[in-house]
């Protein structure tokens, strides 16, 4: 098959995190292929985002190059279109008028836009809403305005970045239904799509192949076929076989290969920490827990009966497998002694558990306690500790980062933190601190 878009060696390096940047991708190597629809899964972060942006055009890569039926591409082109999880319309402009935008970019005279236009809003399924305004649709319709907007330009490439994310589950299926049946009826002109997502089941429902980023920085980690015949039924028993494949390359790629029982190391002060708060740590250990897991789950059938998403699962497998409360490999999750003695323990000794946790396993946590314990007031300002962390990080992740130790750190009565003055304090159980 005609390579219609090629990535060669591609990396991207961010300002900040030190002075050489932070690589968010590095060496990706990938050759989107005529007639064929990828899926691109990975972690939160791995770069899946950033590298359809560099393949659009709208970021250049720090090295390497991007080619688009063997032209380099150097910033947009009229052959590929894009579609964003944000919907990214004009609130001042009109159903009609923002699907002309496109168009109008590429100097298409007003009579030639009128027309295409028309063409996409009703193949789309807007017929009758031409001259409605974004804040009068539904976010399934806005969505559809904006793959009318992709679709105008008459693109042979097709870049979709979440576009579903941002939508209810009844909303999502149809329109991803709808867009499936478009390519198959070669209703568009489309000859190549790659879609970003953080759901797997819709990647393999779509695809005709994944692959999957790794992370910090992000590559392209593995690449599956997905020879299932169209439509796809999500609860037959080769599509749960290469979900359950999925599930098994994410762990393996991002939270480590470390089996039951292994003894998990004391992570760097710059490393990136999960977003996962306490409160929805306890709530999953006591999900497994429950005797339908009795400790240990499938990855597919947890996240399916707490209806969590990737996106969603995976900063909290990860922060479980970082303080030792369970092991996470094979698509499974187990939890370990720790974990089931923090399911077992009443509140005070779970802070106890936790905080013995986070001294052995989080070293920012540690190391903003030993902070605190020098100093002769026993406190400190937060920007100390961001500070350090943007030397590793950029400035957001950073923020993030601080956001989620002191979470963790409040609960577990390391130190407290005061919000007013973003101050951290020794925490006192007495109060005398």
């Amino acid at each position: 098959m005609e390579a219609m878009m090629v990535a060669d060696n591609v990396r991207k390096v961010f300002r900040g995190g030190g002075a050489s940047g932070r690589p968010v991708l590095e060496d990706v190597n990938f050759t989107l292929k005529d007639g064929e629809i990828v899926g691109c899964l990975g972690k939160s972060g791995s770069g899946k985002s950033t590298f359809l942006r560099i393949l659009a055009g709208l970021i250049p890569a720090t090295a390497g190059r991007v080619t688009y039926k063997d032209t380099v591409i150097n910033g947009p082109v009229s052959g590929v279109g894009m579609v964003f999880q944000s919907f990214a319309l004009f609130p001042w402009l009109t159903v009609l008028d923002n699907v002309e935008l496109g168009l109008e970019a590429l100097r298409v005279p007003p009579n030639e836009r009128r027309k295409r236009a028309l063409a996409a809003i009703d193949l789309i399924g807007l017929d009758g809403f031409e001259s409605a305004y974004p804040k009068e649709l539904s976010g399934g319709m806005r969505q559809r305005v904006g793959f009318a907007r992709a679709l105008v330009i008459q693109p042979e490439v097709l870049l979709l970045d979440e576009p579903f994310s941002a939508l209810d589950v009844l909303t999502a299926e149809t329109l991803r239904g709808d867009m499936t049946d478009l390519w198959l009826e070669k209703r568009i002109p489309t000859r190549s799509i790659l879609l970003v997502s953080h759901n797997i089941e819709e990647a393999v429902e779509i695809a005709d192949r994944i692959i999957i980023f790794s992370s910090n920085p992000g590559r392209i980690q593995v690449e599956l076929p997905v020879n299932l015949p169209r439509p796809r039924d999500w609860n037959s028993p080769d599509f749960r076989r290469i979900v359950d494949e999925v599930y098994l390359h994410l762990t393996t790629g991002h939270i480590g290969k470390r089996g039951v029982g292994a003894k998990t190391e004391q992570i760097s002060v710059g490393y990136r920490l999960p977003d996962a708060p306490v409160q929805q740590l306890s709530g999953l250990i006591e999900t497994l827990m429950e005797n339908r897991f009795n400790g240990r789950a499938d990855l597919p059938d947890l996240a399916d009966y707490q209806s969590l998403s990737a996106d969603d699962l995976f900063p909290l497998l990860e922060a479980l497998h970082l303080l030792s409360f369970a092991n996470v490999a094979g698509g499974d999750i187990e939890l370990t002694s720790a974990g089931r003695a923090y399911y077992e323990a009443d509140i005070l000794e779970r802070k106890k558990i936790l905080g013995e946790a986070l001294m052995h396993h989080i070293s920012l946590a540690s190391h903003i306690r030993r902070v605190l314990e020098e100093r002769p007031n026993h406190r400190a300002p937060a920007g100390r500790f961001l500070a350090e962390l943007e030397d590793h990080l950029e400035e957001d992740e950073a923020a993030a980062v601080l956001d989620t130790v002191i979470n963790w750190g409040r609960h577990a009565e390391l130190f407290a933190y005061d919000y007013d003055t973003e101050t951290l304090t020794l925490e006192d159980p007495e109060g005398e601190a």
